[in-house]
């Protein structure tokens, strides 16, 4: 017991610190790709319910595609395919190669993943707020993005939260598939430690506690939203 303690310990030969690194990399990449989910699957939402046939496509195409497509391969498209693409472009004026790293490849590619289901949240969001509202708004002489702004999204982030809650929640679990491009997140630090010191069940089981409990703050906190979300009067 007391040698796996100096193992998970902060000492000369514990691999706390190393964990501890991957675990703020882990809460970084989840934390950066979150606004870019949330604001593309929000205009995903809109065009969906735009007027333009050929909007209304192409935004179901995308959902359509990276809803289907593994999160893994997703992943190995952005990261390997967006290598090749941009090599070829500045190879093609002239320019030196440039590498597009792990974790800019990660929020891009979790961040294509997280729109596409987002955009289902907010669109059922948007469904379920009556169109009686908005007739009465623009009767009332306010312009569009008046009615956006001061009754749709108020009561959007009600009616949304519980389906993004559960979409940030896979995001936290989904970082650790960035591991596999290199990335030193919790995973990939805890795999490390395993493989030099032989003791996977400890290192894994320590990266299985910190995912509970960054899944459990987050239980915390999105209840502490909910909560002034109805403290402020969102959809009474």
């Amino acid at each position: 017991m007391e040698s796996n303690w100096a193992l998970i310990g902060f000492g000369p030969n514990g691999w706390g610190d190393d964990i501890l690194a991957g675990v703020l990399v882990t809460v970084s990449l989840a934390l950066a790709t979150l606004p870019l989910g949330l604001a593309s699957g929000f205009l995903l939402a809109l065009a969906k319910q735009s007027e333009d046939k050929a909007l209304r496509l192409s935004a179901d195409i995308y959902t359509t595609i990276f809803r289907g497509l593994p999160e893994l391969l997703t992943l190995f498209l952005v990261y390997f395919g967006g290598q090749s693409a941009i090599n070829a472009l500045t190879g093609a004026v002239g320019l030196p190669e440039l590498t597009v790293s792990s974790f800019i490849a990660g929020m891009i590619a979790l961040g294509l993943v997280f729109s596409a289901f987002a955009s289902e949240v907010f669109l059922a969001a948007f469904r379920a707020i009556p169109k009686g509202q908005t007739e009465g708004a623009m009767a009332l002489g306010l312009s569009r993005w008046r009615i956006m702004l001061l009754i749709l999204i108020p009561q959007l982030i009600k009616i949304a939260l519980p389906g993004l809650a559960n979409l940030w929640m896979n995001l936290l679990k989904d970082t650790a598939l960035v591991s596999v491009v290199g990335l030193a997140d919790t995973l990939r630090q805890s795999g490390i430690a395993s493989r030099v010191t032989r003791e996977p069940f400890l290192f894994f089981g320590v990266a299985c506690a910190i995912f509970l409990v960054l899944t459990m703050l987050s239980s915390i906190v999105i209840g502490r939203i909910d909560t002034w979300t109805r403290r402020s009067g969102v959809m009474r």
